[in-house]
């Protein structure tokens, strides 16, 4: 078996000694801008006083926590995004994609990186007569047992760029499997605070139902009396009757979330029990990350996913320039013989060669190859930019919708607490003698209405500090990647 081993000493040593062609992958510079918005952001937003009024203060440079979600201190919110986590279909198709692309890698890489060993057993059956034994006919058995080793050289480097790009799809199936967690995580979280906002709009929206429907009573009452017109009959009526039109919609919304919740955790809708979140119980965070427009690129998952497309067409790019130069495979094979019977001590055997592909005329198909390369990285890099420009896009806009959140509340606030003052004032009115039933109903119910639009502006303000923590990245990088560190990820904190 020396012949064997010399073979397979000659065939890592040749692999050694190759070079790789082809471009080298960069990572795209961080874009050199230093804030998101036109407009400055203020240091902090505007103040309400009611629950989810609190003002919020940006902090440049600090890290997005990885269970953002926990700002809110929910527990029901909380164990609804767990187990969203764990039970969604989407993360277990990505989870599975992702562990593809590694056992692709894997398979590459061995079939690469390693000569080809496969051994052999033949066996073949004959009869041997003849003149010297005429009256008998002995049945002998030739086996042939072979170790064989076939190894390409990768002098010019095409195998190591097949490597380099399979490891980038797996980066990619990495960064799209963080995407998707992210996604539903954001979406859990806003679909649980719009049906706790729908849940509060339903209820008063009742209430404001059940005294137009007393105000109604009483007009109808007034005009079979004589106080009052057949219009006023029939404005109430028709008051009563659009908010009532409002409620079915608000039920069909709430029901349709608590739809959605259910498929993100897994569930069918009819038969899934989910905690109840309570708008009430939710804390609004004062202070929120802020990062760096430089880091950014190196956070949103979608961006990372998009660059390690990007290096993918890089590599492909490799393997077509490799494609021009020659394709070297040595082979080596050792046996032995052994025949039954009648005859053996046949020695061993080896066999070694070596064969050459070198392109001469393909009628252009590797020229036209590399430049459909060439385009599809181009294409990958108009791409990447367009992802990025996205994400900071994304960013802006919500940095934007937080401060003009905030502006709306405390406006909703002053026009709730107008209300509310001049429903107070009117009720000792009444006591007094001194206005009608109708005049304090309608009071009462422009306080409700009034408390209808401060509940969504509320709601608004906890949805869109969550769409930041999504906008940022979501906290990804501050803790081990599922399986293993990537090329492109930063390193845990």
């Amino acid at each position: 078996m020396r012949p064997l081993r010399a073979a397979i000493a000659l065939i890592l040593a040749a692999a050694l000694d190759g070079c790789t062609v082809g471009p080298d992958f960069k990572r795209p510079d961080a874009p050199a801008v230093t804030r998101y918005t036109t407009t400055p952001l203020p240091e902090k937003t505007d103040s309400a006083d009611v629950p989810g009024g609190a003002a919020q203060g940006w902090v440049g440079g600090r890290d997005v926590p990885a269970e953002w979600w926990r700002v809110f201190e929910s527990e029901p919110l909380d164990a609804l995004v767990r187990q969203a986590l764990t039970d969604s279909p989407v993360v277990a198709q990505m989870k599975a994609k992702l562990i593809r692309a590694q056992q692709d890698y894997e398979a590459r890489s061995g079939a690469t990186r390693l000569p080809r060993i496969d051994a052999g057993v033949n066996a073949l059956g004959a009869t041997v007569g003849g003149q010297n034994i005429p009256a008998v006919e002995f049945p002998v058995t030739v086996a042939f047992a072979s170790v064989g080793v076939s190894y390409s050289l990768d002098l010019f480097g095409r195998g190591r760029r097949e490597l380099e790009g399979l490891q980038a799809v797996v980066d990619y199936q990495r960064f799209e499997l963080t995407a998707s967690q992210l996604m539903l995580a954001g979406s859990v979280v806003t679909t649980a605070i719009q049906q706790a906002c729908l849940k509060e709009q339903i209820a008063t929206t009742e209430a404001v139902i059940a005294l137009a429907a007393r105000q109604l009573d009483i007009v109808s009452r007034l005009e079979q009396l004589g106080g009052a017109s057949k219009v006023d009959v029939v404005q109430n009526q028709g008051e009563l009757a659009r908010i009532r039109a409002s409620l079915p919609d608000l039920r069909e919304q709430l029901e349709q979330a608590r739809h959605r919740l259910a498929v993100y955790l897994g569930q069918f809708p009819g038969e899934a029990q989910l905690p109840e979140v309570e708008l009430s119980d939710l804390h609004l965070p004062s202070e929120l990350p802020l990062t760096l427009p430089s880091d950014l690129v190196r956070q949103r998952p979608d961006i990372q996913a998009a660059e390690a497309l990007l290096h993918e067409a890089s590599a492909r790019v490799g393997v077509a320039t490799a494609n021009f130069y020659p394709q070297v495979t040595l082979s080596g094979m050792a046996g032995a013989v052994t025949v039954s019977s009648l005859i053996s001590g046949i020695p061993g055997f080896a066999v070694l060669g070596a064969s050459l592909a070198q392109p001469i005329f393909h009628g252009g198909a590797l020229k036209a190859q590399k430049r459909a390369a060439v385009a599809a990285y181009d294409q990958a890099g108009g791409h990447y930019r367009e992802v990025v420009l996205a994400g900071f896009q994304n960013v802006a806009d919500v940095l934007t919708a937080l401060d003009a959140d905030a502006k709306m509340l405390r406006e909703r606030v002053d026009a709730a607490r107008s209300a509310k003052t001049a429903y107070d004032v009117i009720s000792k009115r009444y006591e007094a003698g001194g206005v009608s039933l109708l005049t304090l109903l309608d009071a009462q119910r422009e306080y409700l209405t009034a408390s209808l639009d401060q509940t969504r502006a509320i709601a608004d303000r906890y949805s869109d500090s969550a769409a930041l923590f999504q906008a940022l990245g979501g906290g990804w990088w501050t803790v081990e990647p599922e399986g293993g560190a990537t090329s492109g990820a930063p390193q845990a904190r």
